[in-house]
């Protein structure tokens, strides 16, 4: 574990690091390690991708405001696979949903959310749509929504039997989406992308 890392400069992104390494830093760039991977979070999201992402905190808000559920917007960390310092991931998404309360920590959340929500930008599709997609799969988030901004679309996914995401449907404006981890709540896609 390094010390002292007081700027993300100082780091060398061809290593791995470790959630130990992380917690460490002191520095204020937002990062996210993927399987050991730095991912730095900039720059900062356009003026639409804030838009849309306090609309959703908004809706979700609303919509487990009497249940167990829990929503954090970015930035909030997420460790996929448990706080152990030989864990090597961390991930700020844009939205999470914790149904269960013993996963939720001063730190964010340990252990897989319910649900997390994506809002695409130009420097982070690929890593949304490639690296994030497996990860979310492979460590059991339940459903995972990927908002692309430019379409105007929402893309769902749920985990089948087979831990394998299902793909439930891609859902344009003046339609609702399904909220699979809030049985029967519904989401009108035109209330997340007023701007």
């Amino acid at each position: 574990m390094q010390t002292n890392i007081t700027h993300i400069s100082q780091l060398d992104i061809t290593k791995s690091y470790t959630v130990g390494d992380y917690l460490s830093w002191k520095f204020d760039e937002m990062v996210e390690l993927i399987k050991g991977k730095i991912y730095n979070i900039s720059p900062a999201p356009r003026s639409k991708h804030q838009a849309y992402l306090h609309n959703l905190d908004g809706i979700f808000y609303n919509l487990t405001r009497k249940r167990t559920c829990k929503v954090f917007p970015a930035p909030f960390d997420v460790y996929l696979k448990g706080m152990e310092s030989d864990q090597d991931t961390v991930v700020q998404p844009d939205i999470c949903i914790v149904c269960d309360q013993t996963k939720i920590s001063e730190f964010g959340c340990v252990g897989s959310p319910d649900m997390i929500i994506e809002i695409l930008s130009p420097s982070t599709m690929k890593k949304d749509l490639e690296a994030k997609f497996q990860l979310y799969e492979e460590n059991g988030v339940n459903e995972y929504w990927i908002i692309a901004p430019e379409n105007l679309q929402v893309s769902v996914y749920t985990l089948g039997i087979d831990k394998l995401y299902i793909h439930r449907g891609d859902f344009l404006m003046n339609q609702n989406v399904p909220v699979y981890t809030l049985k029967e709540a519904l989401v009108k896609i035109n209330d997340i992308f007023e701007f």
